[in-house]
């Protein structure tokens, strides 16, 4: 397995195939319809505008397993040291360390990049990836009882967070500088 900075050009239709299946076989994804070419077009334009990255990993074929990456917690200016990233793994990649590689990668990006909080909205339900965020230090945050309606029933989404010890010197806009 290797790790790579994903392309609209080159993975786009693959991260489609697998945003799609979670979309209709899970509740990793609050969402009922499938998405389209023209939402991944718009997807990857808004993740190279806010300079977010895609990390994909690829087996030795090139054939992408999953990917990870990270977003706008809250489109408030006091939020900017804090994101809500996402890992998706391809169904028949899953359980083989993907998601951790993936995960880990997303966590030292936003180190890079100076962040400080990482969020994951995991559905309550999904015990692996909770076990897998718990693994590398994510801890409960709360949850939040019948977010969602999905296939038939009330879905609980739970936030779980890990805290970076950057930024060295964050500053909130108020004071000059």
């Amino acid at each position: 397995m290797k790790v790579i900075a994903c392309t609209y050009s080159e993975h786009a239709a693959e991260i489609l195939e697998i945003f799609n299946d979670a979309i209709l076989n899970s509740t990793a994804l609050y969402e009922y319809k499938p998405r389209s070419m023209e939402t991944m077009a718009q997807w990857f334009k808004n993740k190279e505008a806010g300079n977010v990255p895609v990390i994909g990993a690829v087996n030795e074929a090139g054939t992408l397993l999953g990917f990870a990456s990270y977003g706008t917690f809250r489109a408030f200016p006091a939020f900017k040291y804090s994101v809500e990233h996402s890992v998706y793994v391809h169904p028949i990649h899953r359980a083989k360390g993907v998601g951790r590689a993936l995960l880990l990668q997303a966590i030292d990006a936003a180190r890079a990049q100076d962040l400080h909080v990482l969020v994951g909205a995991i559905d309550a339900d999904n015990a692996g990836s909770i076990a897998l965020h718990e693994s590398v230090g994510f801890t409960h945050s709360g949850t939040i009882k019948e977010a969602g309606f999905k296939f038939g029933r009330w879905l609980d989404l739970a936030f779980y967070q890990l805290k970076l010890v950057t930024p060295a010197q964050p500053v909130d806009g108020l004071r000059s500088e």
